[in-house]
């Protein structure tokens, strides 16, 4: 079973930056893609970005691409979310997800394992 911890969310203004952390423990961090996803207020989730095991290979939804960065540092079980240029349609609880695949960009129904989110509040 792991576990993950979502930190790093809070109240930034429009073009500001945040850098989302994600700490996994319970399970053997390299052998799991990791994704971001957001959920803001009355929407679905919604894919933010992947990246596979060995952090060369990321994926991301077209809305982030040039602004968010999702990297991972498997000696500390943690995957990051850089996020810069934040808008207002930001605003939404992020969530961290584990996945034993290897495909490139796997469904977000197959995801094995969920943080509980941070929040992150983008203002005008």
């Amino acid at each position: 079973q792991v576990q993950l911890v979502e930190s790093g969310g809070g109240l930034v203004q429009a073009g500001g930056s945040l850098k989302l952390s994600c700490v996994a423990s319970g399970g053997t961090f390299s052998n799991y893609a990791m994704g971001w996803f957001r959920q803001a207020p009355g929407k679905e989730r919604a894919f933010v970005a992947t990246i596979n095991w060995s952090g060369i290979s990321g994926y991301y939804a077209d809305f982030v691409k040039g602004r968010f960065t999702i990297s991972r540092d498997n000696a500390k079980n943690t995957v990051y979310l850089q996020m810069n240029n934040l808008k207002p349609e930001d605003t939404a609880v992020y969530s961290c997800a584990a996945i034993l695949s290897k495909a490139k960009n796997p469904p977000m129904h197959e995801y094995d394992y969920w943080g509980q989110g941070t929040q992150v509040t983008v203002s005008s």
